[in-house]
């Protein structure tokens, strides 16, 4: 019998969501802010440089990063 893993779509919808909400919580908390609206460019660039160049092309913590941007962009 071949090895198959039905709805593995569903777990990984729930580890992206999770990275993201790890995410805006670490940045949330970092910059002393309540909301990502809170958020100034200049934080969100700043931000935007570590995953740039400090991250790995294919980290998994990258989702996350621009899931908020995203909301942020969505919210001004």
């Amino acid at each position: 019998m071949s090895f198959e893993w039905n709805r593995i779509h569903k777990w990984e919808e729930e580890h992206q969501r999770r990275i993201a909400e790890d995410v805006q919580e670490y940045v949330l908390e970092f910059y002393g802010v309540e909301d990502i609206i809170d958020l100034t460019d200049t934080q969100l660039q700043a931000m935007m440089k570590f995953v740039e160049e400090e991250l790995p092309e294919n980290h998994i913590m990258i989702g996350g990063f621009y899931d908020l941007v995203n909301r942020w962009e969505s919210e001004q």
